[in-house]
């Protein structure tokens, strides 16, 4: 079965467009409830969180009437980032765990995450599983069996509490000054409360949510914000996070900006030297830049390569015992600690660094020399399908022609957006604007 509502972070889509609809997310809830109670059981609960979009009401509202039409039990978090979820999911002792986040999408889109009873995320056979019951009529509980649902207002204390005793014990932030940027999204609360509570003087923005402004010129898509803040304030380090905070990119004292491959490779790089990383190797997707391979083969390290998706990578360190993975756009996951990206404690590895050292952010955020890279993306139309035109994938077979040896090329649809990503590296700069540019045209015209 082809996966149709389902794309590699859960469903996403425009609010009040398919699927991002009411009537989805109760159908959504429903099925998630009857596959989870699929074993008779009247006992069931489900965790629900949100980010800051205004449409996030609505879809909580929904998915809680399709999940108690079911039976299942409801535990509504409020705003809290994705990685809570995940963690309350199995602090809580609940089946189900559900984000309705878009994460660093535009405030008009939203998304349904769903999470397991071990705090991780749910498998394409589980999703694939969930969105055939779609097609079925689903079995509701009878009415002495709806379920109920509860406020939990204790959720995100729980979380920061958390957040704090992955921060070495004894470490302290005191003497930091750092710039947080929430992007006016789900960390808002707890990442400044969390810095502060380890002692950092802490500067905030992207922390004044209307449900329209999230991910708007702030946040780490749009770091340029965070960097004028480090710059105006003096600040020592700056931690830019995403909307629903499962990503973070860090800037130095000068605002230059740490992508996810450096962050690995500085927290790599430590855990090695200490023993801690797990079977000698760090598990990315291919859109990491070939120098921190090299800066890991350099360690006797590796460097093992999923698809592009921070659930890829997870199954990977799951299958293999690794305990450090994510993504160049930010996501680190460290199953020490979480279940999934989490922008804020990743971050927080990050500020360790620099208190243990005593190193300036400057000194850590450039682990490796980078290989050029140029990543360009190209819009279409719903149905179209570009890449599959013959005479796109004739300049395809040329680039790759013309980089073998020098480079690798990757294009790929995304899989949370209408767009195909054109991504190459190679050391020639010159021939890598050529190659992508082609690329790019050649699509373009296809889209047309």
């Amino acid at each position: 079965m082809s996966r149709k509502l389902f794309g590699t972070d859960g469903v996403r889509g425009r609010a009040n467009s398919h699927p991002m609809t009411a009537e989805m997310a109760l159908k959504l809830g429903a099925a998630a409830g009857r596959w989870f109670r699929r074993d008779g059981s009247t006992v069931h609960r489900a965790v629900i969180g949100k980010d800051t979009r205004l449409s996030g009401y609505m879809l909580e509202t929904a998915l809680t009437a399709g999940l108690t039409s079911t039976g299942m039990n409801v535990l509504l978090l409020g705003p809290v980032p994705t990685p809570a979820v995940g963690f309350l999911t199995r602090s809580m002792r609940a089946d189900l765990g559900i984000m309705i986040s878009a994460s660093h999408n535009p405030a008009d889109d939203n998304g349904i995450k769903f999470f397991g009873p071990d705090g991780f995320k749910l498998s394409d056979e589980a999703e694939m599983d969930i969105e055939a019951m779609l097609e079925e009529e689903i079995r509701l509980a009878q009415p002495h069996n709806i379920g109920r649902a509860k406020r939990i207002d204790t959720g995100l204390g729980r979380y920061v509490e958390y957040a704090k005793t992955t921060f070495p014990r004894g470490d302290t932030l005191r003497g930091l000054k750092v710039v947080v940027d929430c992007a006016n999204g789900a960390a808002y609360k707890a990442a400044p409360e969390v810095l502060w509570e380890l002692g950092a003087e802490v500067v905030t923005i992207g922390t004044e949510p209307n449900g329209r402004n999230i991910n708007a010129g702030v946040g780490s898509t749009h770091t340029q914000a965070a960097a004028k803040a480090v710059l105006e304030h003096g600040a020592d380090v700056g931690i830019a996070l995403d909307g629903d905070a499962d990503r973070v990119m860090i800037l130095d004292e000068t605002g230059a900006v740490a992508d996810g491959d450096q962050i690995m490779a500085l927290i790599a790089r430590r855990w090695a030297d200490e023993g801690r990383l797990k079977g000698g190797a760090l598990v990315a997707t291919v859109m990491s830049n070939l120098g921190l391979e090299r800066f890991l083969a350099g360690r006797g390290l590796r460097l093992e390569r999923t698809a592009v998706g921070d659930r890829y990578v997870v199954e990977r360190m799951r299958e293999s015992g690794y305990n450090l993975g994510g993504e160049q756009s930010g996501h680190i996951v460290m199953t020490d600690y979480t279940t999934t990206g989490d922008g804020l404690i990743a971050g927080l590895q990050f500020l360790a660094a620099m208190a243990e050292t005593g190193q300036r952010a400057s000194e850590l955020v450039r682990q490796f020399e980078t290989v050029p890279q140029l990543l360009k993306n190209v819009r279409y139309a719903a149905g179209q399908l570009p890449l599959e035109a013959e005479a796109v994938q004739a300049v395809i077979r040329a680039s790759e022609a013309r980089l073998e040896g020098q480079g690798r090329l990757l294009i790929r649809k995304s899989g949370t957006e209408p767009l195909i990503r054109v991504m190459a590296e190679c050391e020639d700069a010159g021939l890598l604007g050529e190659v992508v540019d082609e690329i790019v045209a050649a699509v373009e015209r296809a889209a047309a």
